[in-house]
């Protein structure tokens, strides 16, 4: 991939993060908890793949992009350790919703999981126009 084919990679997973937010916030305020806090983890999800899309790396299971997203973005310093946390709590909740047959998920679950994932997609854009500001 050239460095455009890169950038428009990076622009539609960062596109599909933000439409996933904005149904997450859809589901919240219409009472459905689960299903917000999976499209909320899907919007986290979207957004970590924005920086491997960066690195020209990809994986074909979850915790592979968890994996990576830990190793060269969390104990490299580049983000805060909170966005550990955020991103295996968002994992572990959005598979209870999906997986267990009687968790119930709350009203304060889905807003924590939403707002997390507006938290950890900002930081990331701000980071990616960071380092598209360097490399111009």
């Amino acid at each position: 991939m050239d460095s455009r084919q890169i950038n428009d990679l990076v622009q539609y997973r960062l596109k599909d993060a933000a439409d996933k937010l904005d149904t997450s916030r859809i589901l919240l305020e219409n009472g459905k908890y689960k299903d917000s806090i999976g499209r909320s983890y899907y919007a986290i999800f979207a957004s970590v793949r924005a920086l491997l899309a960066k690195d020209k790396v990809d994986f074909s299971k979850h915790a592979g992009v968890i994996a990576y997203f830990q190793k060269n973005y969390i104990k490299e310093g580049i983000f805060d350790k909170k966005y550990s946390k955020i991103v295996q709590n968002a994992f572990q909740i959005r598979n209870n919703c999906d997986y267990a047959d009687f968790y119930i998920a709350s009203k304060e679950d889905a807003e924590e999981q939403y707002h997390c994932a507006i938290d950890l997609n900002s930081v990331i854009k701000k980071y990616l126009e960071k380092y598209d500001e360097k490399k111009s």
